[in-house]
């Protein structure tokens, strides 16, 4: 199995979408009215939020590439309008920005949250208030980054890249749209992972019915692009420690301390190793499988605490799931044969449990470093965490390989 976390930062700690023919004409673009040719047109982003709210299929996944399409819109009119502006910093003598700072570089930010929809308006203060607080909370929130106030020289050197950046990267997101396969292009029950987002989405008819941050692989052990179908959750599961792991870890570990299996709860079986099933479990508490080549699954982790990082790679290929425990609830939710009191003692039995579902759910594993939301039509960009949109361009979707 090659796709669990590091085992000794484990111990330690202890987000489309398929060949379409596409043009939803419902889909309204994104765009700041503002933006609009006509100068005496304003702002009207409540307007804009309340149309995708009132959508009744706003879960379906070939709705994306139409917003992602609006979103390109935008940016390209942002650019035509040059009101994309460098925003000036030296980086010899910058210090990080925090509430209540006062300058020059504090208007120019302010306007580039005006231009890209985080503030409703331009106030042209040079003070770090409370209206350019909340205009920066929702910058990071839609780039992906830890939500807090302060504003580094980082964060400017984001706000620098050019437009023609942002241009490219939704075009490639848009090819990735045409890369989904077709059974989920309108499918109303569905599991999505955007891996750049760290965020998994369940979807069941049509609408949104849980969602939970995650974490996938490191860069030596990339989560894989494909698209599946779960059919069993596993509770109190074994965790069947990958032969790599005992070579490289476990033996020097045991070679050093001959009680360490039995301090990790582990045990030898049939010249493997397991861990036996419990709350300190790599596995966690569940597993929930779905058949493919690579032998990923998503499961529960004991590892809380990386939930906490900005950049969430530490797994060996496996998704761990922050919230599993609830999805487990929420998927058998309609199932009488699965109480919450049964569920609940299966996760904290001593022995594995299997439940089979009697209903299939699609899943897709995918990379989208830009979204657009399905509830407020707000624009995402997201980390380049395998560094995917440099391997290719929108010229070259052949570059975009579905397994």
């Amino acid at each position: 199995m090659r796709q669990l976390y590091k085992f000794i930062l484990i111990i330690a700690a202890g987000f489309v979408f398929a060949s379409f023919g596409f043009k939803n004409k419902d889909i309204k673009p994104i765009d700041n009215l503002y933006l609009k040719e006509d100068p005496a047109v304003q702002n009207n982003s409540d307007s804009t939020t309340t149309a995708f709210k009132s959508s009744r299929e706003v879960y379906l996944l070939s709705r994306q590439y139409d917003r992602l399409e609006g979103a390109l819109e935008k940016y390209q009119k942002i650019d035509r309008k040059k009101l994309w502006k460098k925003i000036d910093v030296d980086s010899a003598t910058y210090k990080e920005l925090k509430p209540f700072d006062s300058g020059a570089v504090v208007k120019q930010i302010r306007e580039r949250l005006f231009v890209e929809g985080d503030l409703k308006k331009d106030s042209k203060k040079g003070l770090y208030d409370e209206e350019l607080m909340a205009g920066v909370l929702n910058y990071k929130k839609r780039y992906g980054l830890k939500l807090n106030y302060k504003l580094s020289f980082e964060h400017i050197k984001q706000m620098n890249e050019p437009v023609s950046e942002r241009i490219r990267v939704i075009k490639l997101n848009m090819d990735r749209c045409r890369l989904i396969p077709e059974n989920l292009i309108d499918a109303r029950d569905y599991i999505m992972v955007n891996i750049p987002a760290y965020r998994l989405l369940y979807v069941k008819n049509g609408a949104n019915e849980f969602t939970s941050d995650v974490f996938v692989g490191a860069k030596w052990s990339e989560t894989e692009i494909f698209s599946s179908a779960m059919d069993k959750i596993v509770f109190s599961p074994y965790w069947n420690v990958p032969q790599s792991i005992i070579d490289n870890e476990l033996k020097l570990n045991m070679a050093s301390n001959k009680n360490y299996l039995e301090e990790h709860n582990m045990e030898w079986n049939g010249g493997k190793v397991r861990q036996r099933p419990g709350p300190k479990n790599s596995l966690g508490l569940v597993k929930f499988l779905f058949p493919n080549p690579f032998d990923i699954y998503m499961h529960d982790t004991p590892a809380k605490s990386l939930f906490m990082f900005e950049q969430r790679t530490f797994s060996h290929g496996c998704i761990n799931i922050k919230e599993a425990k609830k999805m487990a609830h929420v998927i058998l939710k309609d199932d009488p044969d699965w109480t919450d009191e049964m569920i609940d003692n299966a996760m904290n039995g001593e022995k594995e449990t299997t439940c089979m579902l009697k209903n299939k759910i699609p899943i897709y594993i995918g990379y989208f470093t830009s979204w657009v939301s399905e509830e407020t039509g707000e624009v995402y960009f997201y980390p380049d965490v395998y560094q995917k949109d440099k391997e290719t361009t929108a010229e070259d979707p052949n570059g975009l390989v579905m397994d």
